[in-house]
C-alpha cells in the first residue's frame, strides 16, 4: 500500500475542494467535500498506476511559511 500527499485548496469561484500531488503527472481532482475530494485523489491514482508507475516529476518534501514584511 502506497501513500501520497496531497495539497488541497478551496476554490473562490465555486467552493470547491481542489486537490493534487505534487510530481505525480495527472494526479488532480476536485470534489464538494474533503472526503469525497480524498475519494476523487484514490480514484485517479489507482487508473494512472494501472499502466505501472509514472515517472515523479518531483518529491515532495514539505510547506514553509513564509513571513514578508
Amino acid at each position: 500500500m502506497d501513500s501520497y500527499t496531497a495539497i488541497v485548496e478551496r476554490c473562490p469561484d465555486t467552493g470547491l475542494f481542489v486537490g493534487y500531488i505534487p510530481g505525480f503527472p495527472g494526479a488532480h481532482s476536485q470534489g464538494e467535500t474533503l472526503e469525497e475530494l480524498n475519494a476523487n485523489l484514490r480514484e485517479v491514482v489507482t487508473l494512472i498506476l494501472e499502466d505501472g508507475p509514472p515517472d515523479m516529476a518531483g518529491e515532495f518534501v514539505g510547506t514553509q511559511v513564509v513571513v514578508v514584511a
